[in-house]
C-alpha cells in the first residue's frame, strides 16, 4: 500500500519506488514475489483499474484521499487478476488497514465497493 500511496502523491515512477522501498524498515516483514507481483500488476494494469474504479462507486477518483485510493487499487488488482488469493482474505486485508489508516468510517465504503468488485470478478468463488 506504501508504495501505490507514494506513486499516487508523487506521480508512479515504478522503477523509482522499487528502488526505495527495499530501504523501509517495514520491507524485510513482506512477502517479496508477492509485494513485487502486486506492484507490477498494478503497474501494467493501472489505467484498466483506475477506469473501473469508477464503476463501482458514486465517487470521482479525485474525491477519494490519497491512503483510500491506494487500499482500493491494490485490492481491486487482487480480486480482478490474483484469483489465487480468496477473496476474503483480499477484502479482510482492506479492511483492517482501512480501519489503521484510512477515515473513521472510510471502511464502510471499501467494504461495499469491494463486495461489489468481487460479485463481478469472483461470482464463483462466492456461489
Amino acid at each position: 500500500m506504501k508504495s501505490i500511496y507514494r506513486g499516487l502523491l508523487n506521480t508512479f515512477d515504478f522503477a523509482q519506488i522499487k528502488k526505495d522501498i527495499v530501504e523501509d524498515p517495514d520491507f524485510c516483514r513482506c512477502d517479496e514475489s508477492l509485494y513485487y507481483a502486486l506492484l507490477e500488476g498494478v503497474e501494467l494494469n493501472y489505467d484498466e483499474i483506475m477506469a473501473d474504479i469508477e464503476n463501482f462507486t458514486e465517487k470521482k477518483i479525485k474525491e477519494f484521499n490519497p491512503i483510500e485510493l491506494s487500499i482500493i487499487i491494490a485490492s481491486y488488482y487482487e480480486l480482478k487478476f490474483r484469483i489465487d488469493i480468496p477473496f476474503k482474505v483480499t477484502i479482510n486485508e482492506a479492511l483492517e488497514i482501512t480501519k489503521s489508516f484510512g477515515g473513521e468510517e472510510s471502511y464502510k465504503f471499501i467494504n461495499g465497493m469491494l463486495d461489489q468488485v468481487a460479485k463481478k470478478y469472483r461470482a464463483l468463488e462466492i456461489n
